[in-house]
């Protein structure tokens, strides 16, 4: 069952008045899918949780802000757009269901993925730190092909990226 409308429509927002294109049923996502074929798209899945609210939306809004961005930018949201979102995530095989998440695509294919449990804990900045450093090896001309995640990009050993700020 959805969620109000009502409580999701100011996250929505928060995401389109950055630019980023909301697909709302299956046949928007598969329109986005065939468009990624061609460039770079940074696909977003938005949800309510906390994590989404202080973290992945903010660094969305500060990683928009580099000079290397995707050709598109586009989002479902999960728990709302329920029929788009299981869509998305049928295309994105071998990538367990996470939201929030971001994929950048290039020419159709994930060449970099931050999952919820790269995100949750974080702050804004160094998971805007990490997506502007994907925009930079993959967008604007950029030749790198190579599929990464933050653990990729920035491991130290354990599996953490140095971003990292554990609670405890």
């Amino acid at each position: 069952m959805p969620y109000p409308e009502a409580l999701v429509t100011p996250m929505r927002q928060e995401l389109a008045q950055l630019g980023v294109e909301e697909l709302l049923d299956a046949e928007a996502v598969e329109q986005s899918l065939e468009e990624s074929k061609q460039g770079t798209t940074l696909v977003v899945i938005n949800t309510v949780c906390g994590c989404a609210a202080s973290s992945a939306r903010p660094a969305v809004a500060m990683a928009l802000r580099n000079p290397a961005q995707p050709d598109r930018k586009v989002t479902v949201f999960a728990g709302q757009d329920l029929e788009a979102t299981e869509r998305l995530r049928e295309y994105l095989v071998g990538i367990p269901p996470s939201s929030p998440f971001f994929a950048l695509l290039k020419e159709g294919e994930p060449v970099y993925v931050m999952e919820r449990r790269h995100i949750e804990g974080r702050s804004a900045s160094a998971i805007a730190a990490d997506l502007v450093h994907a925009f930079d090896m993959h967008c604007n001309g950029a030749q790198s092909d190579a599929a990464e995640s933050p653990e990729a990009v920035h491991s130290e050993g354990n599996g953490l990226p140095p971003t990292f700020r554990s609670i405890l």
